[in-house]
């Protein structure tokens, strides 16, 4: 194949990931939407198996079962896509398909996509399939519009801290990710458990772990990310700026925001560690520090000028 077919290959399964991911989350928000008035831990009722028929809630619970596992399959074929649009793209390329925003949106994605799937067959984290297939979709939709053809790296990218640095920071984000997406479901379903009457706990929000599991998977996650981004953006990043600048550190916006998320985060586990935070400040912490990631991808590329303009 030409560099030409490999980018129109790359295009049309970036775009076609797009769709099935959005197919997954809507099947994610179908499993939730089933399980509605399904009390937690009820078991599936089935004809002939003890005599009676099957009731409402239990063809209910096995729709939202089914639903459960067609999102997991659909988010399973996107990352499969995704994968293979990647791979195009740096083929097209002839170098790592990460070199501006949106490769890096399409390969963080992919990154983000895998984490949860390995994260899914560890500890059974399928309760956060609806944010992190949701999210993928609005990132593979936002990249389309910053989409640039295939082309050489401007000067101070060719390096190999190029794929040490960014490989990093994707890896280190799709768990932030994956962090944020707990946090959140925590803080739900923490003010669920104090506020909702034993007899009304009904639904999906009833049927995934309890808070304190669910904290405890966030801090897991966050705890791993964090030495990872510290190398990313404090060790290599700095070593890449000597390398092309002539200095490791110069304060450009990126840089700084690139801090304020290692910043944010390191007070997150610290505060953990030493005083023993948990619950609902620790989540909000943890949710701020991810704002400071996505801006610094986002806001920081897009209406803020300095040294990483290139990246746009």
């Amino acid at each position: 194949m030409t560099a030409a077919q490999y980018e129109q290959f790359s295009n049309y399964a970036v775009a076609s990931a797009t769709g099935i991911l959005a197919l997954a989350f809507v099947a994610y928000v179908a499993q939730w939407g089933f399980a509605r008035k399904i009390a937690p831990d009820r078991e599936l009722v089935t004809a002939g198996g003890a005599g009676e028929a099957p009731t409402a809630e239990d063809t209910a619970s096995e729709r939202s079962d089914v639903a459960g596992g067609i999102g997991f399959s659909l988010t399973g074929l996107a990352w499969l896509v995704l994968l293979a649009g990647v791979i195009a793209r740096g083929l097209s390329a002839e170098r790592v398909p990460w070199g501006n925003m949106y490769e890096f949106g399409c390969a963080a994605t992919l990154m983000a996509l895998t984490a949860y799937i390995v994260l899914v067959r560890m500890w059974a984290i399928d309760w956060v399939g609806p944010i992190i297939t949701g999210f993928g979709t609005v990132v593979l939709g936002l990249s389309a519009l910053v989409f640039v053809p295939p082309g050489p790296l401007v000067p101070a990218l060719h390096s190999y801290w190029l794929v040490i640095h960014v490989l990093g920071a994707m890896i280190s984000g799709s768990a932030f990710l994956v962090g944020a997406a707990a946090s959140v479901l925590y803080l739900v379903k923490a003010r669920a458990e104090r506020t909702t009457p034993e007899e009304d706990r009904v639904g999906f929000l009833w049927r995934i772990p309890p808070s304190a599991k669910i904290d405890q998977v966030a801090y897991r996650v966050h705890a791993f990310a964090f030495p990872i981004w510290t190398f990313a953006a404090l060790i290599a990043g700095p070593i890449w700026a000597q390398y092309a600048w002539g200095r490791y550190w110069g304060w450009d916006p990126k840089e700084v925001w690139a801090f304020i998320t290692w910043v944010v985060y390191a007070g997150y586990l610290h505060a953990r560690a030493t005083a023993g935070w948990k619950g609902k400040a620790a989540a909000i912490i943890a949710l701020i520090g991810f704002a400071t990631f996505v801006f610094n991808f986002v806001g920081i590329n897009l209406f803020v000028s300095g040294m990483h303009s290139y990246a746009k």
